[in-house]
């Protein structure tokens, strides 16, 4: 067994690109700040926990969803190499890697993500759990270095947890751009995404009873207060879910309960917010099938696979780039 780990994105990098990320976003109009900053060693534990919550079906559903389709989709990929985007404990990712194992054409698996230390516990468990697999790990932001995943083998990259509707409708196409650049004609792309559903079971999903996702939520602000020195009353901000059906996406915001001024000392930046602001922290767009289909086709993929979930909350396509 042969363990590789590539270094795209350091510690300086990460700090640059939330200096970038908070300037930008504090000075516009709205404000927002992008969701990948929710992601501290606290705001993880969060969304851990943030799954396992009655109101959050997507995490459970799509897991349901793989233990049922994974024997389909490695027969009719036929990868030796699973590549996972955003790869994380790469818990579900089992799934798969015991499906290929059992198609018997898995050699190889190339977990990606932007924690190098999330990635060398999760390579640790694998390489004790799965002997004889080949492990090429990339520390990377899939919007910025698709180009240098791993080329060897025949890859099916896997991009899982619906985290694609996270990203705006033109981030969304030149993500899928790149990826299809990245790609050979013949490999494949497997793509995990949620479904359009009653808003009534899905805003809970995203405001849970117990408040976890508000305390998710505002954590960002703590990330903001610790890293580049700024003074949010944390506190002082309420979280809101909201279904914005034009769009099909789920917002979330921060709202001000009052007026105050923040200042971030790192950035020498003083930010005003006037009572009952919003600032949006995420956006979680949902798909409807059809518009999979078409949304991989103008990239260049063809679909070959989908499947659903009963309640038809959650989907996985299976696409060839072409």
């Amino acid at each position: 067994m042969t363990a590789l780990l590539d270094i795209h994105l350091t510690g300086a990098d990460a700090d640059a690109a939330l200096r970038a990320d908070a300037r930008a976003g504090l000075t516009a109009a709205p404000k927002y700040l992008p969701p990948k900053w929710f992601y501290d060693a606290r705001g993880s534990v969060l969304f851990e926990q943030i799954t396992e919550l009655p109101e959050y079906f997507p995490t459970r559903t799509e897991r349901a969803l793989l233990e049922r389709t994974a024997d389909a989709i490695a027969i009719t990929s036929g990868a030796d190499t699973i590549v996972e985007l955003g790869s994380g404990s790469s818990a579900k990712t089992r799934l798969l890697l015991d499906a290929f194992r059992r198609a018997e054409s898995l050699r190889r698996y190339v977990p990606q993500d932007v924690s190098e230390s999330a990635l060398r516990e999760a390579m640790a468990a694998l390489a004790a759990d799965y002997p004889g697999l080949e492990l090429h790990g990339v520390v990377g932001d899939f919007t910025a270095h698709l180009d240098r995943l791993p080329s060897e083998g025949h890859r099916m990259v896997a991009f899982l947890g619906g985290t694609i509707g996270n990203l705006l409708p033109p981030e969304r196409a030149a993500f899928l751009r790149a990826l299809r650049t990245a790609l050979r004609p013949g490999e494949q792309f497997l793509l995990g995404t949620g479904l359009v559903v009653d808003p009534a079971v899905l805003v809970p999903a995203y405001d849970d009873a117990a408040g976890v996702t508000a305390e998710f939520n505002r954590n960002v602000l703590h990330v903001l207060n610790r890293e580049l020195g700024a003074d949010f009353d944390v506190d002082a901000f309420d979280h809101e879910a909201v279904w914005d059906a034009g769009n099909e996406w789920i917002e979330m915001h921060l709202v001000a309960r009052r007026a105050m001024t923040v200042t971030v000392a790192e950035l020498d930046l003083t930010v005003q917010f006037a009572a009952g602001e919003e600032m949006c922290t995420e956006v979680s767009a949902k798909f409807r099938p059809s518009g999979v289909r078409n949304m991989l086709g103008e990239a260049g993929f063809r679909v070959v696979g989908s499947w659903a979930d009963r309640d038809e909350r959650m989907a996985l396509t299976l696409a060839t780039a072409v």
